[in-house]
């Protein structure tokens, strides 16, 4: 595969969404705003029961924003609008009335933790190791940060935040709460999958749905949050310290 896409496939109820990018499935701004629609969409379509959330891939769930598009972001504005990408869909998946299984078979990095974190439900592989690696960019995880501060809580937050070149393995991100089960291989995570996604197929989308606003209580105001944190981001990134760090990241890729 070499063509970056996402696409849905609805059957039985259960909504997959799938990405790929083959930068190790980063997310430029493009793939941001084709996820947040799938997302939107499969929330308001009746025949989605539940959803899927999963990559391409075995090795990276996702690591992150595009380093390429960052070294292009030039302006202020421009800055908020590539970071207000990663908003749009911790967005959508907040306000989605259906609940998102995450399928999290390899590491995440940056954006692709607060992904993780946004899910409803994360089935991981022993694999699935995280990373908020922001600060060595020069960066910080503001946008992502609300979701996973709601996910694991402040004080496993800002130990991701500070040691930002530090990989956490999936059994500390399971004892912190933001896997709710770790396989040690893909087919025992997808047969899990595949069982609790048929079992809430077959759910009331009307509890499911209350459900899901209890446990997202408190984010009302994240609209207009996220946005304010893409702004800072949108920011920082001018400077000379990112564009340095972000060519030597590339340099050893």
């Amino acid at each position: 595969m070499t063509e970056a896409y996402v696409k849905s496939h609805i059957e039985h109820g259960i909504n997959t969404i799938e990405f790929f990018h083959p930068q190790s499935n980063s997310l430029p701004g493009k793939i941001l705003e084709e996820l947040a629609k799938e997302i939107h969409f499969a929330g308001t379509h009746d025949d989605t029961k539940v959803i899927i959330l999963k990559s391409a891939g075995d090795k990276t769930f996702c690591s992150g924003a595009s380093f390429d598009e960052l070294m292009e972001i030039k302006t202020e504005s421009e800055g908020l609008k590539f970071f207000s990408g990663f908003a749009g869909v911790i967005n959508a998946m907040r306000k989605c009335p259906k609940f998102i299984i995450g399928r999290i078979q390899g590491k995440c990095v940056g954006g692709g933790v607060g992904i993780a974190s946004a899910v409803d439900y994360a089935i991981a592989t022993d694999k699935a190791e995280l990373k908020l690696s922001e600060l060595a960019i020069g960066i910080g995880p503001f946008v992502v940060g609300p979701a996973v501060e709601r996910k694991i809580g402040t004080a496993a937050f800002s130990a991701l935040a500070i040691d930002a070149t530090m990989w956490r393995n999936a059994d500390w991100a399971k004892r912190k709460g933001m896997f709710a089960e770790v396989h040690e291989n893909i087919e025992n995570m997808d047969e899990s999958i595949q069982r609790l996604s048929n079992t809430l197929s077959r759910s009331s989308a009307n509890a499911m749905a209350e459900m899901k606003k209890i446990f997202w209580k408190g984010t009302e105001h994240w609209d207009e949050l996220l946005k304010e944190r893409a702004a800072i981001s949108g920011r920082l990134i001018l400077s000379d310290f990112t564009k340095r760090a972000i060519e030597k990241f590339k340099a050893k890729a």
